[in-house]
């Protein structure tokens, strides 16, 4: 499935709504650049999981597992009753 956005333009402009006034609001962002409210807000949300600051699957290479508990004892098989075992 095709990106509508590039990386370069969604980076942009996480970087500008991140470091915004907190006064202004997301909506003028999404007006300014022409992108819904609600994928700008997933584009922040997504940065900040990648920043390591929220719980989260992070989208960045190499990292494939999340940092929310809820992943972390699913990949230790306590749902399933089997022990966890070390992946380092």
């Amino acid at each position: 499935m095709p990106q509508p956005y590039p990386q370069e333009f969604r980076d942009d402009v996480v970087r500008v709504v991140m470091g915004r006034d907190k006064n202004t609001t997301i909506g003028k962002f999404a007006k300014d650049f022409g992108v819904h409210e609600a994928t700008i807000a997933k584009w922040v949300r997504q940065a900040e999981i990648d920043a390591g600051n929220k719980p989260g699957q992070s989208n960045h290479p190499g990292n494939s597992r999340s940092t929310s508990p809820r992943n972390r004892s699913t990949r230790c098989g306590e749902d399933m009753g089997a022990p966890c075992t070390s992946t380092s």
